[in-house]
């Protein structure tokens, strides 16, 4: 079982992320995950935050001459911006406390965001108290987390990439073959997109929310390719991969929906309309020697993966603070008034993307070692071979069909 964990405020000295249930052998630098933490950091529209800090791991345990040791991995992230918040985030009681509150206390609660709920569930009167731990900066140990994850997957040739899809009402035009390399064709972009055209038009529509103080939400589709058939259950709700996606998705800040494959789409068409048809397919070994016809499943059925390519569409609304604060209550006086504004972005949906790349891959990760075990990363890798030969035996080609196994793990 993969399981991670993370600590840490948005302002506080640094977050913490601690990984159990890697196998040991996987090969791990630092600079891998760095890499994923820059990717999260980039996207027209973002904050000065994004400029203060430049997020770095550093290992505190589980890896060792670049390897991973079967133990569990834990990383320290370093908030730049620390020496800014220190006297605020201190954690120490001070005799002033009682007396005075501490500078930057929230009062005006932020419609659309943590600050209120929480303030009243956890019983506080700052709602800092609350907002700090709610921040989209604890994502930041979520990536570092789910690069390790993707090290793995991409030991058994499974890659995830994501591109962004539709930005504050402006869609980018559908795209009929992914790159090979979907990332690195997005990542070029400064909002992720794969439309040039759109992507001029995003950036206006961003431009002039900043001017009016307003945020913008979007949409990011991620893909997952290189899958086995058979990841996930259909035996108990909680197995089934599409849910567990789902739930790791939806815990994204400001993520309000997941689609599947077609999604919401499915249900305004026939039956016909939907169900991928199924034939022969000599050869592609991660699929059972069979192909679907069309993917409007997204690879998943059942709550199992098919072997074809898993297509998630991920909504995010817009960012809560506006530098245009809508109407609140200030919970200190009673009062109406306007809501704080925190620094923040004017949209964070092509980080988002990052960030659900991540968390697809956390999940994938898991459903991966629930299948196949392995307390080393080559009984792993023999497992996973055992399977997929498994699988392809019981639609073995004819001889006159020439079939293949190109997509079997070296």
């Amino acid at each position: 079982m993969l399981r991670f964990t993370t600590a840490g405020e948005s302002h506080g000295p640094a977050l913490v992320v601690i990984v159990e249930g890697l196998p040991a052998g996987l090969p791990l630098r630092a600079e891998q995950i760095d890499a994923q933490l820059a990717r999260r950091q980039q996207g027209y529209g973002r904050g000065r935050r994004m400029q203060i800090e430049t997020d770095r791991i550093e290992f505190q345990s589980g890896v060792r001459a670049g390897e991973t040791l079967g133990s569990p991995i834990a990383m320290l992230i370093r908030n730049a911006d620390w020496k800014n918040w220190t006297d605020i985030m201190d954690p120490a009681a001070r005799e002033s406390d009682a007396t005075t509150p501490r500078r930057r206390v929230v009062t005006r609660v932020r419609p659309g965001h943590a600050d209120l709920t929480g303030l009243l569930k956890y019983d506080r009167a700052d709602a800092r108290d609350i907002l700090e731990r709610a921040s989209a900066r604890e994502t930041t140990a979520r990536v570092a987390a789910s690069a390790i994850a993707r090290a793995l997957l991409a030991e058994v040739g499974v890659h995830i990439g994501s591109h962004l899809v539709h930005l504050g009402g402006i869609d980018a035009a559908p795209v009929e073959v992914w790159p090979d390399d979907l990332n690195a064709a997005a990542d070029r972009s400064p909002l992720r997109t794969l439309d040039a055209h759109a992507e001029a038009r995003m950036i206006e529509r961003i431009d002039a929310a900043k001017r009016e103080g307003n945020t913008l939400g979007g949409i990011c589709e991620i893909v997952a390719t290189g899958l086995p058939v058979g990841l996930g259950s259909h035996v108990s709700w909680d197995r089934k991969l599409d849910g567990r996606l789902a739930q790791a998705i939806c815990s994204i800040p400001a993520v309000k929906g997941v689609e599947m494959g077609i999604g919401f789409e499915a249900a305004r068409r026939t039956g016909a309309e939907v169900h991928d048809e199924i034939e022969p397919a000599p050869g592609r070994t991660r699929t059972g020697n069979v192909r679907r016809r069309t993917n409007r499943a997204g690879g998943l059925e059942g709550g199992m993966t098919t072997g074809e390519p898993l297509v998630l569409r991920v909504a995010m609304k817009p960012i809560s603070t506006l530098m245009r604060p809508l109407q609140t209550v200030d919970l200190a006086t009673g009062a109406p008034a306007e809501a704080v504004a925190e620094r923040s972005d004017v949209t964070a949906v092509a980080a988002m993307g990052v960030i659900a790349e991540g968390m697809t891959a956390l999940v994938l990760a898991d459903a991966l070692l629930e299948k196949c075990g392995g307390d080393s990363l080559g009984e792993l890798t023999r497992n996973l071979d055992g399977y997929l030969a498994h699988v392809a035996a019981r639609l073995e080609a004819s001889p006159s069909e020439g079939a293949g196994d190109d997509e079997r793990v070296a």
